[in-house]
């Protein structure tokens, strides 16, 4: 097993970024089409039709949100910077080797979409169920 590190700095507060990271109508502004919460589960509905549960593990407001995800941790930490942004910083354990690095690519892409939500208030995502991550297309 592995572990993904990314850190990500955002021109917005950590309150902005928390709130995409933590909410349903935060997640599906940048990480998947649906990302819905009820009783601590994240339903994730992905572009191509996969879906997961994920467990809602720690959630610190404005500094840590925690889940299980395609069974391994993801946490973001967040913490104010100097010029009133977030450094964010994402930390992925137990990812199986031979997923490494797909998975170390796919949260660059997510981070970025992240970042282009948050600091600039667009969706780089295609959003079209042809264009996926499995058909090689970064924009899904």
């Amino acid at each position: 097993m592995k572990t993904i590190t990314w850190k990500l700095h955002l021109k917005s507060s950590p309150e902005t970024v928390f709130e995409l990271l933590s909410t349903s109508e935060g997640r599906a502004k940048f990480w998947a089409e649906k990302a819905d919460e009820e009783n601590g589960m994240v339903h994730f509905v992905f572009p191509n039709g996969q879906t997961y549960g994920s467990k809602v593990l720690e959630c610190i407001p404005n500094q840590t949100f925690c889940l299980d995800y395609f069974e391994s941790l993801v946490k973001f930490h967040l913490e104010p910077s100097d010029n009133g942004g977030t450094d964010l910083t994402l930390i992925n354990e137990n990812v199986a080797e031979e997923e490494f690095h797909e998975v170390h690519a796919g949260w660059v892409s997510v981070l970025m979409n992240l970042k282009a939500t948050a600091d600039f208030q667009c969706d780089l995502r295609n959003h079209d169920p042809n264009k996926t991550w499995d058909q090689g297309y970064l924009d899904n």
